[in-house]
């Protein structure tokens, strides 16, 4: 099936950025969109509750005057990412503002919910579901969302287990929508693979915190460009749920990242961010294992622009073998 046109016609790169959780800001979303790639956010990042309206506002109106200055080379659309898990007591204000500001793509994470679907669909907004296994996938569909993430292994944050060529597989012997591929891609040629192996588009995230418009500190950024997949460690202790995280920020703080215990799952939260779920993942440093693919801090311009440079080189180098 063809991907929607909110999903290609606006798009130099079959990109979509992932939503990082405290990172993600009006003004990276801004550059990715003017960049070409779908921009994102954590509906919770914009905090309190009141400032999202304001950062809808502060993005759909930068991105109009955009699209105004440059008919021939309009803006990609941008995506909100809602947490739809029980403990988010935002989620009603934050799907609300949604619809007022008919944010193009939701992007729900942690359940799927139907009333969320059907808010997003009142105005013509799509929904992509981010999913770890075949599953969750199906009931996604079931309650109404347009589209697929696979997270697969090796992903930043909350990340899957599968391999993303087991996981694509099984979601395309039942499902022809659209469907994006998270985990370890940060480079052109991953991008290329992602579709090869049957994903439409392809979910970056880590590659966008090395940017200069992102809001990690310096040290943060620095690691990403120093470190590589063997500095990465898969854990549930920071939220419940496992995730990846660099291996120095583990150290930092006072924790041995070899010897890490469980936690209780029951105990996740993912609402409107108590002081210890941000403390954790500003102290706690959240990355996947592609970052061996990042070698500066960019803008997020010149990181898109390096990327499409990769891409199309792969593309030529499989045209003439």
């Amino acid at each position: 099936m063809a991907l929607p046109p909110i999903l290609s016609e606006r798009l130099k790169l079959p990109i979509v950025a992932a939503p990082l959780f405290i990172i993600s800001n009006p003004d990276l979303v801004i550059a990715q969109c003017k960049a070409g790639i779908v921009g994102s956010f954590p509906a919770l990042n914009a905090r309190p509750a009141e400032e999202l309206d304001r950062w809808l506002e502060k993005i759909t109106t930068e991105l109009a005057e955009y699209d105004a200055a440059n008919p021939d080379n309009p803006s990609a659309p941008f995506a909100v990412n809602q947490i739809v898990h029980g403990s988010n007591d935002r989620l009603q204000h934050d799907v609300e503002m949604c619809v007022k500001w008919k944010v193009p793509i939701v992007i729900t994470s942690l359940g799927a919910k139907e009333f969320v679907n059907e808010a997003i669909h009142s105005y013509g907004g799509i929904v992509l579901h981010d999913i770890i296994n075949d599953r969750f996938a199906k009931k996604a569909i079931e309650k109404g969302a347009d589209g697929l993430i696979a997270v697969a292994a090796g992903a930043g944050g909350h990340a899957g287990a599968l391999s993303p060529f087991a996981l694509i597989q099984e979601i395309r012997e039942w499902f022809d929508g659209p469907l994006l591929l998270s985990g370890s891609i940060a480079n052109g040629d991953a991008v290329l693979a992602a579709q090869a192996m049957g994903a439409d588009l392809a979910y970056i995230g880590s590659a966008f915190i090395a940017t200069k418009e992102a809001n990690a500190e310096q040290p943060y950024k620095q690691s990403l460009v120093d470190s590589n997949a063997d500095d990465i460690v898969l854990s549930n202790l920071f939220t419940g749920v496992h995730g990846n995280y660099l291996k120095p920020s583990i150290i930092a703080a006072g924790l041995d990242p070899d010897n890490l215990p469980e936690s209780d799952p029951s105990k996740m939260s993912f609402g409107s961010g108590g002081n210890s779920e941000a403390k954790a993942w500003k102290d706690i440093w959240g990355c996947g294992q592609g970052i061996g693919a990042i070698k500066a801090v960019l803008t997020a311009g010149d990181l898109v622009a390096s990327i499409e440079d990769q891409y199309n080189v792969a593309k030529a180098r499989l045209t003439n073998t």
